[in-house]
């Protein structure tokens, strides 16, 4: 817009200044020309000097840094926005005065016009698509979109230099603000997230919404939006936040703006309106007047120069042991031929579009090294000690089959002997475990099942306490399941829901299954009330047998490893920070069950876990040892005792001996997690 403004400025001073002379010669637009172009050489040196500076800084660093000029971009986009705001009425007049007032001085003068028109908004695209790029996680996209968009741009500057098209200024920055104050929220939004992600601002665990598990991140209209608007389908509360709340000042700025120069200008007469160009030429003016060919070689040259240079003299952080490859949609780390025995860092370059995963493995399909998720337009690093044999890079990326490099042949072992590599495990290694897993949580719903009538002859005999002894019994059968952070799903919901995001709370219909049965026995609810309760939960029980195969529930033998960790987490989330507590308080003989399940589990396990870490299972044994010692010494003339009738030094010797076996068992799903494509 402003090079087309330049350019018919430019021409039309050269016709009235023609029939002045009462001549036919044409004014020339190389000036104007030679000051793009330098305003091009700037951004250019400015985004190469950008993008090999935060290369050479440490993924950390450079997701900060990067965090840091999405902000500044922002601000440097929103003054842009409130600044077309406030001169779209006189820019076209300001422009020409400009212009006018350059063309008497010199060529030189009008070159140099020309650069500082276009040189600010040079630079602030520059830096609004290098933080676009980070944004939206694609290197690919965001550059089309932008070349996409120059291309448009170049072709409406044509247009309208060739009175071709006609435009109304005001209306035209009206919407192109609108929009970049869509991308410009998104784009604070990612910026903030950067920002959290390394630890510089709180939050990063406070989502807002997390639709990951129902939206396809690689499907056509998600990469829309997600271009469209720089968001992601995963945001903390501090990104919703941010992006709500700038557009909330932003738009409302924005309008205020235009109703300022609107008033301001009302009364103002198109003769007042026009620049006063005739003022005597400054001393750089004069100087630069005549030479315009020195003017715009300099300043075509000195950025690029300048950025040479910083490129030669940043420090690489690359050293002897580092080995860079990429990842794209065809190649997996095509750079990978070869290589020393020793500790390497290998920096993974994901250039394909798409998150994957990255795993290094040697002459078994052991896995010596990998990255379990990286993102793309990222580079990770993976460290890998290297001894004598085979290795060989594999990728697996999101949509993509899988591509694997070259294998390279490692001579010797270096100062330091490589640790033993973690052999690949695949669905069919789970299969004999999960089977048996399956056949110890069907012995325990049976049991439940049994637990339940013996629930329902006790409120049919009206007897409140005997029926709390068995729903005691029932809710731990039910732990001996194994159904933890509800991987049984909705029948599981039914057996175990809890109140808590029901409209009603406790009150509500969907509240129903041991919980619902636990709130009525201790809140003096009367037997004929809780019978069809308890129907509804033998209901529950009978579908969750009648499906235990399926997937849905415990079918999915790759989901195994995770329940050796997770059943006890669950339990430290659920059961002793009491969120599921409606009467009872009985998180410790809960917590205790628990703690059976997972030894099932660990036992079930430990053939594959003794050949990958021969220690491991021992040592999560001794601690469920420790722990299940720990909740005994919770109980008083040998009943249970809830948390809060609980001492202090018991509460702290349960919460300490249960984050010490979460620990240890947190490595099994690493060791026994099935390699994709297996």
């Amino acid at each position: 817009m402003v090079v087309s403004i330049l350019l018919a400025t430019v021409g039309k001073v050269g016709q009235a200044d023609a029939r002045v002379d009462d001549s036919s010669s044409r004014v020339s637009t190389v000036p104007v020309w030679l000051g793009v172009l330098a305003a091009i050489s700037v951004a250019a040196s400015f985004a190469a000097v950008l993008t090999f500076a935060t290369s050479q800084l440490s993924s950390r660093m450079q997701q900060a840094v990067g965090g840091l000029l999405s902000v500044l971009a922002v601000c440097l986009v929103t003054a842009m926005v409130l600044w077309m705001r406030r001169t779209a009425s006189t820019l076209l007049t300001q422009l020409r005065g400009e212009v006018a007032r350059a063309m008497a001085i010199g060529a030189g003068t009008l070159t140099l016009t020309a650069f500082l028109a276009v040189g600010r908004e040079g630079l602030e695209t520059t830096l609004f698509i290098w933080t676009a790029v980070r944004a939206s996680g694609s290197t690919l996209s965001p550059v089309l979109g932008a070349a996409t968009g120059l291309a448009v741009a170049v072709l409406a500057c044509w247009l309208l230099y060739r009175q071709a098209m006609r435009i109304n200024l005001a209306r035209f920055f009206t919407w192109t603000a609108v929009g970049l104050m869509v991308i410009a929220a998104g784009i604070l939004a990612c910026g903030l997230g950067d920002l959290q992600d390394t630890g510089w601002l709180p939050g990063a665990r406070w989502l807002a919404f997390d639709l990951r598990g129902h939206l396809d991140p690689n499907s056509w209209w998600v990469s829309l939006m997600t271009g469209v608007t720089e968001l992601s389908p995963t945001l903390t509360v501090l990104q919703v936040t941010a992006w709500v709340v700038y557009l909330a000042v932003v738009i409302p700025a924005f309008i205020r703006a235009g109703s300022t120069v609107r008033a301001a200008t009302a009364g103002k007469t198109t003769a007042e309106a026009k620049p006063v160009d005739g003022a005597a030429p400054g001393r750089w003016e004069r100087v630069v007047a005549g030479h315009m060919w020195p003017v715009a070689t300099a300043m075509v040259l000195v950025p690029i120069t300048i950025a040479a240079v910083v490129v030669a003299l940043v420090p690489s952080r690359r050293t002897s042991t580092e080995i860079a490859v990429s990842i794209t949609g065809k190649d997996c780390a095509k750079e990978w031929t070869s290589a020393t025995g020793g500790t390497h860092t290998f920096l993974v370059d994901n250039r394909s579009g798409k998150a994957g995963e990255v795993t290094l493995t040697d002459a078994t399909g052991a896995v010596v090294a990998e990255i379990e998720v990286i993102g793309p337009a990222t580079t990770a690093p993976m460290t890998a000690v290297l001894g004598d044999g085979s290795y060989t890079f594999k990728c697996y990326l999101s949509g993509r089959p899988a591509t694997a490099s070259a294998a390279v042949r490692i001579a010797g072992t270096g100062t330091q002997a490589p640790p033993p590599a973690v052999a690949p495990v695949t669905a069919d290694d789970l299969a004999g475990p999960n089977n048996r897993y399956q056949a110890a949580a069907r012995a325990a719903l049976d049991a439940l099942t049994r637990d339940v009538a013996a629930i329902r002859a006790d409120l049919v005999h009206n007897d409140i306490p005997t029926a709390q002894t068995d729903w005691l019994q029932a809710q731990l059968d039910w732990e001996r399941v194994g159904a933890s952070y509800n991987s049984f799903g909705d029948r599981g919901q039914a057996v175990a829901g809890l109140p808590q995001g029901l409209s009603d709370g406790v009150n509500d219909d969907g509240f129903t299954g041991l919980h619902r049965l636990e709130y009525g026995l201790y809140h003096n609810q009367t037997a004929a009330a809780l019978i069809p309760v308890v129907d509804t939960l033998n209901t529950a029980v009978v579908a969750v047998l009648d499906n235990l195969a399926s997937d849905d529930l415990a079918g999915d033998a790759t989901k195994l490893p995770i329940r050796a960790h997770e059943i006890l987490e669950d339990a430290l989330r659920d059961h002793l920070s009491r969120i599921d507590d409606v009467g009872a308080g009985a998180a410790y003989p809960e917590t205790y069950a628990d703690v059976d399940i997972t030894r099932v589990v660990l036992a079930d396990l430990s053939p594959l876990l003794t050949a990958r870490s021969p220690q491991l299972v021992s040592t999560a044994t001794n601690l469920l040892d420790a722990l299940q010692a720990s909740l005994r010494a919770t109980r008083a003339n040998g009943r249970w005792q809830s948390p809060a009738q609980t001492p202090l030094a018991a509460r702290q010797r349960v919460d300490a001996d249960i984050g010490t076996a979460l620990e240890t068992l947190s490595a099994v799903p690493d060791l026994l997690e099935v390699a994709k494509g297996q």
